[in-house]
């Protein structure tokens, strides 16, 4: 199923790769045993994440690339090592490997060729890591989008196997229950990739639906999913019970879901605990650091060099780490089902330009246009009247408004002259000088997105607050004989919460014409959630074929109440974490807050005191043998713990919701705290 490499697209392969591969194609063939286990390796991975290219031209690509970034490197880094003695910043006597000379003639020889070769040593080792960057970026290519396929497909298999379940519920075959599956990619993502693989292979190939599944089974990224196909394969060719098979499946990997979340919670707090020692690193490197100023030997590139990249690079490094184990919530709870109506089409791609149902009828007679027009100027209204509404929906969009608003304070602060332009003027007044360029800022667009971003959250999680408890409920109005509309209205007129005011818009649209199935997607795509968007595939895709579905609505409300336990562990457990984040930067807080008032402005005074009576003065304040001074000591102290609350805010977040923005509540909690405590003691 190889496609040739120079129709891939979006794995950094173009037309012109059939150019380099076709050039590189011998020197491939030179190193690389085309029936070797690395070849083979990598095709299976070309294959398992799904990018269009044969491995031998990708590998042709690889060194292609290698080639050019090493060739490129190896010119910078000859160049820079010539650099070096050609403007005197190390003389070529300085370099020597201790190698003994009987006489001078030999000796002189020697230093003439320090520079070439310290120049070619420096092209090679330069070139030498280019080529292994570009060829090892672009080989590593398909292990990491494999892996991102089988994270994926591991996270949706059990939903997806609930899904089926509910198709085999409502009667479908085997064949029919691939076929919906595999155009479930709106919700099922790369599970229904898989299927697609199938359904594909049995209607564009001839091949036996079996001999499909037995093939996918040996593909697959993922062993979970290759296990159920064998097992599902099994079934097929025994003529056993599908549906019961599902539903045992569906019962373990339930269970699954809950034992691989536990294996993340436990990698998270382990995270937790080398935050704790890699946050303190950048602390004690600046303490030792003011211990050599006051000795007299001065390191303030190595200050600098710690508190504005060492203490970011530590963050960054970190939250990367973080999102290699995190699992986020794949898709972006919006459905987009096939066959529907124009209707549902059009109110799906409703926004702030596209007017909605309005827009089929456009241009086919004036009135339309006037409706559009008058659509338009409402909807300019509405949101001119609630704006804290369209930004509780869109939190985003807030950045629109706070951005340019943060650089007009900065830009009137410049010209009143209340922000220092130097850094001299940072020195003198560190706390109103961050104040201006760096809190003002944040705050202008930090609070406005954090209340924002956190009343969209809790709005949308107010709608699957109560999910199980209501499935649970229709389904046992279900059960008595209602059917799925009649359970609707029931459970609406009997509960409280969003949700019951949802259903009861959802039975008020259908009484005026809408069907269920269009009504139930147009109310998934106003919360647009993942997990409320399998719910809502499962229920709308057994409804087709009955009404009758209390097995379907009861899977729904198990598959709910398992997310539901995952999701309270979950909390609970990162809870911990955060708190041990928030706890370690208050300690470096504290520490520096100490190391400020208790260490550099006592030396500042005994040194005053010195200094009255004979003292050596420094020019700007306290100089421990020439070294670093106490305001500058003061400065980097507080933009220190400032950068460590931003880090330390957006790392919380992430480990709490997997979302990056949640952190910005963290960073402005924390940054204020770090303010405040700099205004008493800087």
């Amino acid at each position: 199923m190889s496609l040739d490499v120079g129709d891939a697209e979006g794995d950094g392969l173009d037309r012109s790769t059939d150019t380099l591969g076709d050039a590189f194609y011998p020197v491939f063939q030179f190193l690389f045993n085309e029936d070797g286990d690395f070849v083979a390796d990598l095709g299976r991975k070309l294959e398992q994440a799904r990018m269009p290219a044969t491995v031998e031209l990708y590998l042709s690509h690889a060194i292609a690339i290698g080639v050019i970034a090493g060739g490129a490197l190896w010119i910078v880094g000859s160049l820079l090592a010539w650099a070096i003695f050609a403007f005197g910043l190390v003389a070529p006597e300085a370099i020597s490997i201790g190698l003994p000379t009987p006489d001078a003639e030999t000796a002189a020889a020697l230093n003439a060729l320090t520079v070439p070769a310290v120049t070619l040593v420096s092209g090679v080792v330069f070139g030498a890591i280019g080529f292994g960057l570009g060829f090892g970026s672009l080989v590593a290519v398909p292990y990491s989008k494999a892996s991102g396929r089988k994270r994926e497909i591991n996270m949706l298999l059990p939903d997806a196997i609930s899904f089926m379940y509910a198709l085999s519920v409502g009667g479908l075959n085997q064949l029919e229950i691939l076929e919906a599956m595999g155009r479930a990619d709106d919700t099922y993502g790369e599970v229904a990739q898989e299927f697609q693989s199938i359904v594909r292979e049995t209607e564009y190939f001839g091949t036996d639906y079996r001999n499909a599944i037995r093939d996918q089974a040996m593909t697959t990224p993922s062993e979970e999913l290759s296990q159920f196909l064998t097992d599902m394969l099994s079934i097929v060719n025994s003529g056993g019970d599908m549906e019961q098979f599902l539903d045992d499946k569906k019962e373990k990997h339930l269970r699954t879901a809950k034992q691989e979340q536990e294996t993340v919670l436990e990698t998270l707090e382990l995270f937790g605990e080398m935050y704790m020692t890699l946050s303190l690193f950048p602390l004690l490197l600046i303490i030792i650091l003011v211990i050599m100023s006051m000795l007299g030997q001065a390191q303030q590139q190595l200050l600098y060099g710690t508190v504005y990249g060492l203490i970011p690079l530590t963050g960054v490094a970190f939250l990367v780490l973080v999102s290699t184990v995190k699992q986020d919530e794949p898709g972006d709870g919006y459905l987009q089902p096939s066959n529907s109506s124009e209707r549902l089409e059009q109110v799906n791609r409703e926004g702030l330009i596209h007017m909605g149902l309005i827009e089929s009828f456009v241009g086919e007679f004036s009135l339309f246009d006037r409706i559009r027009a008058r659509e338009g100027t409402y909807k300019t209204g509405q949101l001119l009247r609630n704006p804290h509404l369209f930004f509780r929906d869109n939190p985003l969009y807030s950045l629109l408004l706070t951005v340019p608003a943060a650089a007009a304070l900065l830009a009137v602060a410049v010209a009143n002259g209340a922000a220092p332009l130097s850094w001299g003027g940072m020195v003198e007044n560190p706390v109103w000088g961050t104040f201006v360029w760096w809190y003002v800022p944040t705050y202008v667009v930090g609070v406005p997105l954090a209340v924002f971003h956190t009343w969209n959250v809790r709005s949308r999680n107010a709608v699957v607050g109560k999910l199980s408890d209501n499935l649970r409920k229709l389904s046992s109005a279900n059960d008595t004989g209602q059917t799925l509309l009649e359970s609707v209205e029931t459970v609406a007129s009997t509960s409280s919460g969003k949700l019951a005011e949802e259903f009861e818009v959802m039975h008020a649209k259908v009484n005026y014409g809408m069907s269920l199935r269009s009504a139930l997607v147009e109310f998934n795509n106003k919360y647009h959630i993942p997990r409320l968007a399998r719910t809502v595939k499962l229920i709308s895709k057994a409804q087709e074929a009955s009404s009758q579905i209390t097995e379907v609505l009861t899977t729904a409300a198990q598959a709910s109440e398992n997310q539901d336990d995952i999701e309270r562990e979950r909390k609970s457990r990162t809870r911990m974490q955060v708190a041990i984040i928030l706890m370690t930067y208050l300690t470096l807080l504290g520490v520096m807050a100490i190391l400020k008032t208790q260490f550099l402005d006592v030396m500042s005074g005994l040194t005053s005191q010195a200094s009255s009576s004979g003292g050596e003065l420094s020019g700007q304040g306290l100089s421990f043998g020439g070294g670093v001074d106490t305001q500058l000591l003061s400065v980097l102290f507080f933009h220190a713990v400032t950068l460590q609350a931003a880090l330390s805010g957006f790392i919380s977040g992430y480990i709490r919701d997997a979302d990056i923005v949640s952190g910005v509540k963290f960073v402005v909690i924390l940054q204020t705290i770090a303010l405040a405590v700099w205004m008493v003691v800087g």
